[in-house]
């Protein structure tokens, strides 16, 4: 039933982010229309799909956390696609700002696909790893184009606090490869939740201590090659693991 649900949940936030796209070129009431909406149903779509963890029972977590992460990133995706709508309102459509919208309309709609395959997946435990790990590799593509643009971060970090973040990637990648070795979907599951988190963090402190104001030029281009470089080869070794 929780299935149904979200399917129907789902159809409407994508309605809901086509009016997003469309009212940027339109009047601010119908703009601040689509986005109230959108707000609304992202949290009645948040609510369904946390019953549907719920009703995969305790004895199951790393699942649970499988989908509370994929409506994660519906609802993070959704908000940077309604600030790309305010920055784009009544802009020239060749206007930068317009690519940015077409570029978070796009991950969002990717996003909500994502769930509704995740959402279908753990319905079949055969491919309930194989479907964690690729929402996990896609998110990992979005942190990394997030972690390669210009945006500077809000806060700065030590470069020691970086080296710290790479023993999570040291521990993800043992995970990885005993997964691979085991080809056990639980095992898959957990190497999924835990890349995630794990690359995220490196990515996160990788960039803020490139930017520490005692770091010079050079050696932040240096950082921020490695970090790039560092995610690159994860998302190898988690294809591999995929193909296995």
């Amino acid at each position: 039933c929780y299935r149904e649900n979200i399917l129907k949940t789902a159809k409407a936030l994508v309605e809901d982010t086509k009016l997003l796209v469309s009212g940027a070129a339109s009047s601010q009431d119908k703009l601040a229309q689509a986005a109230q909406s959108s707000a609304n149903t992202i949290t009645q779509l948040a609510e369904v799909v946390k019953l549907g963890a719920a009703s995969l029972g305790s004895d199951d977590p790393e699942t649970q956390v499988v989908l509370i992460n994929a409506i994660k990133d519906v609802a993070k995706a959704l908000s940077d696609l309604i600030g790309a709508t305010k920055g784009a309102a009544s802009k020239p459509a060749d206007d930068p700002s317009m690519y940015q919208l077409k570029g978070a309309a796009k991950v969002m709609v990717t996003n909500v696909t994502s769930l509704l395959k995740t959402v279908k997946a753990v319905e079949d435990e055969a491919t309930r790893g194989t479907r964690a790990l690729e929402a996990t590799i896609e998110y990992i593509k979005q942190e990394l184009t997030v972690f390669q643009s210009s945006e500077v971060p809000e806060k700065t970090s030590s470069p020691e606090e970086s080296i710290r973040m790479t023993k999570g990637i040291t521990m993800a990648t043992a995970k990885a490869v005993a997964a691979g070795n085991s080809c056990r979907q639980e095992d898959v599951i957990a190497t999924a939740n835990l890349s995630r988190k794990a690359v995220a963090d490196m990515l996160t402190a990788c960039k803020q201590a490139s930017y520490h104001p005692d770091v010079s030029e050079e050696v932040r281009e240096k950082a921020l090659r490695f970090g790039t470089e560092c995610t690159l080869g994860y998302l190898e070794l988690l294809e591999h693991v995929l193909l296995v």
